[in-house]
């Protein structure tokens, strides 16, 4: 299980694989509809955290407790990236179409493409700006829109704050951390956050009222959606920087329309293969924008998943 982000290829082909989980799930969170939203979403990080401490054991990957400053950049990590994202997900739906909320996703690569570069210590690059520009019309073409109000447009705001938090934030403690001990204590943290939201809003006995398919499709999260696609985003996150692996965030919705033409829902229409073609032509411009032999990321070189302790 040990994750090595020694090459850029794996490092896309591992964000790559995370943002198309992130698609591939959407027809999985429907089944959660009509379950309790704190108390599914409690039990899906407690999970995903039981399962990555047992990983991270028996891959003997070190897992740091963190310090100082770094509570609040966890914490961040955990309210806007997992908590407050999946309330603008349930919310924003009752006012907006889901391809509303996704266009708003898709704006993810031009913002981190603008702000990650200067977190890094950097500037944003012309030719990595342009690329996420093109993704981002892309994924926008793939999503086709959507009806929304209002109140729609403010959580599909909240939603993509949400999602560029998820990333920007985590940044700062990468290095030390890493992607496993990222991924480990955001997702225990915000079990702790939204166990107390369920108590508190649900009541302790919401978790009896789940349905077996309840149960299969938080499992399925944990694992796919949660521990391995966490582990996976963190590790490109930390080899590309957030400018490049911002791109593939472009990957989830293609992967969602894939999805849903295997489950039957039809084969896409000509906006869904413009804006496919648009979205690889946008990574293959982000991926030459910097020289393979580009340095990673100051904050987070040195990123091996198993570097021993102290090192």
């Amino acid at each position: 299980m040990t994750i090595r982000t020694e090459t850029r290829g794996g490092a896309l082909t591992m964000g790559a694989l995370a943002m198309a989980s992130v698609g591939g799930s959407v027809a999985v969170s429907g089944v959660l509809a009509d379950a309790p939203l704190f108390t599914v979403q409690a039990i899906r990080y407690a999970a995903a955290s039981l399962l990555l401490l047992a990983l991270a054991r028996v891959a003997r990957v070190p897992l740091r407790a963190p310090r100082g400053a770094e509570w609040l950049w966890l914490v961040g990590v955990a309210a806007t990236g997992l908590v407050l994202f999946n309330v603008a997900l349930v919310r924003g739906s009752e006012h907006a179409e889901p391809a509303a909320l996704g266009v708003a996703v898709a704006c993810v690569p031009v913002v981190l493409a603008l702000v990650g570069p200067v977190l890094e210590g950097g500037r944003p690059a012309r030719a990595a700006v342009l690329a996420a520009v093109v993704v981002t019309a892309g994924a926008v073409l793939v999503q086709s829109g959507g009806r929304t109000d209002l109140a729609g447009l403010g959580w599909a705001a909240t939603v993509l704050a949400c999602e560029v938090g998820f990333t920007l934030l985590a940044v700062p403690v990468l290095r030390r951390h890493g992607p496993w001990g990222v991924s480990v204590h955001t997702c225990w943290i915000a079990t702790v956050q939204l166990g107390v939201l369920a108590v508190v809003t649900e009541g302790p006995a919401a978790a009896a009222t789940l349905r077996a398919a309840h149960v299969a499709a938080i499992a399925y999260l944990a694992v796919v959606l949660t521990a391995i696609a966490f582990i996976l985003w963190y590790s490109a996150v930390g080899r590309l920087g957030t400018a490049l692996a911002g791109l593939l965030t472009g990957v989830a919705p293609v992967a969602a329309a894939t999805v849903g033409v295997l489950l039957g829902a039809g084969v896409p229409g000509a906006a869904v293969w413009a804006g496919t073609a648009l979205v690889v032509t946008g990574l293959v411009l982000g991926v030459r924008a910097r020289p393979a032999g580009h340095p990673a990321p100051r904050e987070n070189v040195e990123l091996l998943a198993d570097r021993p302790a102290g090192a």
